[in-house]
Formats: C-alpha cells, structure tokens, sequence
C-alpha cells in the first residue's frame, strides 16, 4: 500500500477531498461498503458497514459508529457535510452520487441469517428518505469483493479473487 491509500477496516469509514487518495477496504463478505460521491466539491466517503442494527450492541455502536448501518450512515454524513461545507445531510444530497458493494451470501449456506440482504436493506432504508438511493449497485452472490475509489476520478472499482476487477 502507498501512503495516498486510505484502508478502510470493518466498523470503519474514511471521508476525503485529498485529489491524490484512493479509499480502499477488503474482503466485504456480508458486509457492505456504501461509496458517497459528491461531486461538486470532489469528495468522496466509504464506510464499510458489518451489521444493519446497533442495538444488539450499543457499546460497540458508541465506540465504533460505522459497524451498523443506523449508527454509521448518520455519522459519515456528518463527516460529508463538515468536509464538502455543506452544513447538513440535506445539502449534501445535492449532487451526491451513491454507489453500494457487498452484502455477499457466503458463510450462511442455509441463508438462516441473510445477513448481506438485511444490510443491504438496511442501508437502503437509511438512504431513501436522505434522498440518496444508490445510482449503482454490486450486490448479493456468493463471493468476497474488495473495493477502491479514487478521489480524484471519483471512479469505483471492485475485485475478487477469481473474477478481476470491474468498475461500478
């Protein structure tokens, strides 16, 4: 990894107007990276979002926002809006491009938990009413992906062992 990478690890998210950067986070099973663009002030944000729900663990929740999708969506917004000036969630839904990767079926064979699907619908939830529904989506199936964004080029590639790499 080079410097101008920011890793983005479980529970975790990075937000960044640094032109030179790229935001990158591994191994999304289950889990979901949600990629916010906003492209008037060339910012981007990925958070990489384990569980739909904090309230089976409100410590966790407060030491670590990005886990759930509730507790993360609000607070990397709030980092959005401090970084792009916009102020609020609302000014930043203008001219914000939302893209969403992950939420993969691939340790639950029997699908007892679904938790990819409930992610997904979660982070969904969240979005809609922000009026930030995601304009591209990689989502579901049975295998790992690995997601990078430039913040230059505000482009987002995906790849997986096996399969390469292909933008979204």
């Amino acid at each position: 990894m080079t410097s101008n990478n920011k890793v983005v690890g479980v529970g975790e998210f990075a937000v960044s107007a640094n032109q030179g950067e790229r935001i990158k986070t591994f191994a999304l099973g289950s889990c979901v990276a949600v990629i916010f663009l906003h492209k008037p002030s060339r910012s981007v944000g990925l958070i990489h979002v384990a569980l739909p729900d904090s309230r089976i663990s409100p410590d966790i929740a407060a030491k670590r926002p990005g886990y759930f999708a509730d507790t993360g969506i609000p607070a990397i917004l709030k980092e959005m809006a401090v970084l792009t000036g916009t102020g609020t969630s609302n000014g930043l839904a203008r001219g914000m491009v939302v893209k969403m990767a992950g939420g993969a079926n691939v340790m639950d064979t029997n699908n007892t938990f679904n938790i990819g699907k409930r992610n997904i619908l979660a982070l969904k939830k969240i979005l809609w009413p922000l009026g930030m529904g995601p304009a591209a989506e990689d989502v579901g199936g049975g295998f790992s992906r690995t997601v990078t964004v430039g913040v230059a080029s505000g482009r987002v590639f995906i790849s997986c062992a096996g399969k390469g790499e292909w933008e979204l």
